[in-house]
């Protein structure tokens, strides 16, 4: 999707010899990306190599310890409350994951009752009640169909929980509930994590679906699709990076 004034609506993304160091050494160091808004960005390294911790420097969540990057024209670090404005993240482990005990219906409404109460004009404090819901519901359809999960196909419709819901039922889900805000840029953790060679595939064709619409899309990856995504590499550091999201954010400090 494109601006109201003909610009792209995705956030270009440049780094040049970006890093981020903690207590136990250097998470990743001397990464380098140009991405033109609506690119889609695979960052593409095995596990431990801090793919993650890029993923949440470039969206704001993690202050990097050396190089220069912009998101959106915006400058890290100094501009990091903003980016996470303009970012959303779909699915990071220990950071933004769904509650497998909730429903997808209550997944839902959850964001729509976030959304109103830190995401919405000021104008949308004089709709009605029914305004705002047909609004939401309006929404709701749109991201859903975005991120091409079908509800009515689910097991019990909006009452499938989570727990019950395959893995890549789970991930359109996560990029529907992101999508909500409109977002210039949306990341994803794992993207290929316990996927067979078929659902990677439809996964990327996907995350291609909605960068072609005009929204950033950042993924990790052990190994960057073949074709037109932007990709930047980690290399495995030289001393244990944090395990996960939460682990890296407790360590090097969450903004």
């Amino acid at each position: 999707m494109d601006g109201k004034d003909g610009t792209p609506h995705g956030a270009a993304i440049a780094a040049e010899g970006l890093g981020v160091r903690g207590p136990r050494g250097w998470a990743f160091r001397a990464v380098d990306a140009d991405a033109p808004p609506g690119s889609l960005v695979a960052v593409e390294g095995p596990s431990g190599s801090g793919r993650t911790c890029l993923l949440l420097t470039l969206t704001g969540r993690m202050r990097p310890s050396a190089g220069r990057a912009e998101v959106a024209g915006l400058a890290l670090p100094r501009r990091m409350a903003a980016v996470r404005r303009v970012s959303a993240l779909a699915h990071v482990p220990g950071v933004a994951e769904l509650d497998g005990s909730l429903t997808v219906g209550e997944h839902l409404r959850e964001r729509a009752l976030l959304q109103r109460r830190f995401g919405t004009s000021p104008g949308a404090l004089f709709r009605t009640g029914a305004e705002k819901a047909a609004r939401e519901s309006t929404r709701n359809e749109a991201v859903l169909t975005a991120a091409g999960l079908d509800v009515s196909a689910l097991p019990k419709g909006a009452g499938t929980a989570v727990r019950d819901l395959g893995r890549l039922e789970a991930l359109r889900l996560a990029l529907a509930l992101a999508l909500v805000g409109a977002p210039r840029l949306v990341a994803v953790d794992d993207t290929d994590l316990k996927l067979t060679a078929a659902e990677r595939d439809r996964v990327w064709a996907l995350l291609r679906s909605l960068a072609g619409a005009g929204t950033t899309v950042l993924a990790v990856c052990a190994e960057a699709p073949p074709g037109d995504a932007v990709v930047v590499r980690t290399e495995q550091t030289t001393q244990r990076a944090p395990k996960g999201a939460a682990d890296a954010l407790a360590e090097i400090g969450r903004p």
